[in-house]
This record gives structure tokens, C-alpha cells and sequence, in this order.
């Protein structure tokens, strides 16, 4: 941080998590941002602060609440009740692409095949 928006240190907060970690981290786990945002339970207007570490020429500290929550989703847990951790909702998989069905050839008459046939030999 500079040192004109350096602000008091609070409790937990002596080991900063840099913001090209935090979009390290985002990235390892194969996340847009706002697929962070949602897990964080942030808006993804705060996940770009974060990862560019300003926010209208001040500087930004991730808290550290969501340095553990980031630690935790890494780890694979999506929820905690106190008691027990829940595991990340596994998305869906994508559905296939569609085929593009193309629709039969029309049958021809004996003597439009072979006037066809004819026509395909001679070109």
C-alpha cells in the first residue's frame, strides 16, 4: 500500500494476500469472476478491486475473511454450519452441442436415377 492510504493494520491482517495471488487463486480454480464473486458472496465489482488492488486510486486489502474463504473453496468446501463442511456444489456438466440432424436425401424415381446417375458421369 502506499504510504498516503496506508491504513492501521487490523488483527489477521499481517499477511496480506497480494492481488496477483487473488487472481491467481481465482484462476487455478477455473473461475470467472463473477463465478468468485458468487461463491464469496460479493459483488463482482469488489473481485475486480481486488484483483487490481485499488478501488478509484486507494488501495484495497483482501480482509481476511475472504483470504479463508478463498483457502476453504480451494479445499473444496462450499458451506460450513459449524458443525460440518459441505462440499462445493459440482456445476453441471455442459450439455453436448446439438447435431445438426440433416434430413434424408428424397428417394428418386428409377428413371430420375438413373438420368442422374448419367449426369454425374458425364460432368
Amino acid at each position: 500500500m502506499s504510504e498516503r492510504n496506508k491504513k492501521k493494520l487490523q488483527p489477521g491482517d499481517e499477511n496480506p494476500m497480494p492481488s496477483e495471488a487473488f487472481r491467481a487463486w481465482r484462476r487455478r480454480l477455473g473461475l470467472k469472476q463473477k463465478d468468485a464473486a458468487d461463491l464469496l458472496g460479493l459483488k463482482k465489482r469488489m473481485i475486480q478491486y481486488y484483483e487490481t488492488g485499488s478501488r478509484n486510486g486507494s488501495d484495497v486489502a483482501i480482509p481476511k475473511s475472504i483470504r479463508l474463504a478463498c483457502y476453504a473453496l480451494q479445499a473444496g468446501v462450499g458451506d460450513y454450519d459449524g458443525h460440518t463442511a459441505h462440499p462445493m456444489p459440482t456445476a453441471p456438466a455442459p450439455e453436448p452441442p446439438m447435431l445438426m440432424q440433416l434430413a434424408p436425401e428424397p428417394e428418386l424415381e428409377p428413371n430420375e436415377a438413373e438420368a442422374a446417375a448419367i449426369q454425374s458421369t458425364s460432368s
